[in-house]
């Protein structure tokens, strides 16, 4: 019979449909919670003091700079040195300088609340309980807390961009290999500039997330994550440790200078990322094997 017939059909399409109709709602139902992630980060006010900070570094730079040699000519390598001449190096340089403490303090802060910090006021079991599965939970947490990096990142460029601006002009930068590039051309080099610091945090805070499922204490976490990061940063200046450094998360971070270059020098960015995305991998399977066998119920 015809209607017999078209009935396989028809259920086929029907499941299709269905399942074409699902995937949409768990894609929606992941944007949804971390949108709400991100509302949570950005609405605590202690982050919004720390955008402040991180904001403050490279006004402050700009007007020391200003006020104390205003008529320097800046032909010296360094970022500082080179501000006076275009206020272009005002954001490179703030971000050279905070990718020591700011950035990786910052980074911290989010980690220690992304679990600890819910453990910690008893929002952990009601959010296993909606129900979310642990894996998509670290994900979002995880997610949400690279995504605040990168905001902080850009807020320390911008703002450098527009305090270097204000008070030195936007020019065509002199590259450290002494060619000249147009100010379309460099902005790309500091989006780049920024992307490389983002994957260093993102780094860290993978590290983060780890030291975050072994306590429920948040500033535990925060303070945990801090020596970690301010003893690599020590470890990586000893010469005699020099067999070490390679597996220092810090050791190729400053080879961001090295996008300032024409052409850029890739050895050392190369390494950089490779060593960003060990940590990265390493330290998220470490999270969820930790994670998905913490007890929340208590």
């Amino acid at each position: 019979m015809p209607t017999t017939d078209t009935e396989p059909a028809a259920a086929a399409d029907a499941v299709g449909h269905e399942a074409r109709e699902a995937r949409p709602s768990a894609a929606g139902a992941w944007l949804r919670f971390l949108r709400s992630e991100l509302r949570l980060i950005l609405g605590r006010r202690r982050n919004q003091v720390g955008l402040a900070v991180l904001a403050a570094v490279p006004v402050v730079i700009a007007i020391a700079v200003k006020v104390a040699d205003p008529a320097s000519g800046g032909d010296d390598a360094t970022f500082l040195n080179q501000i006076t001449g275009n206020g272009f190096f005002v954001a490179l340089a703030a971000l050279a300088l905070e990718i020591g403490l700011f950035l990786p303090l910052a980074v911290a802060v989010l980690a220690g609340d992304a679990v600890a910090g819910e453990a910690n006021v008893g929002t952990l079991r009601g959010l296993l309980v909606v129900p979310v599965t642990r894996g998509r939970l670290l994900a979002v947490k995880y997610v949400a807390m690279v995504l605040g990096a990168l905001l902080g990142v850009v807020l320390v460029a911008v703002v450098g961009l527009l305090a270097g601006a204000a008070l030195f002009g936007l020019h065509p930068v002199v590259t450290l290999s002494g060619t000249t590039l147009g100010l379309g051309a460099a902005l790309v080099r500091l989006a780049l500039v920024v992307l490389y610091v983002t994957a260093y945090l993102a780094a860290l805070g993978a590290l983060g997330l780890f030291i975050s499922t072994l306590t429920e204490q948040p500033m535990g976490a925060t303070v945990g994550i801090i020596i970690l990061s301010t003893a690599m940063w020590i470890l990586d200046s000893i010469e005699q440790l020099h067999w070490l450094h390679p597996w220092l998360l810090v050791d190729h971070q400053l080879a961001l200078v090295d996008l300032l270059r024409d052409p850029v020098y890739t050895h050392d960015l190369s390494l950089g990322l490779l060593t960003d995305l060990g940590y990265v991998v390493v330290f998220l399977a470490a999270a969820w094997a930790r994670f998905a066998g913490k007890d929340v119920t208590s």
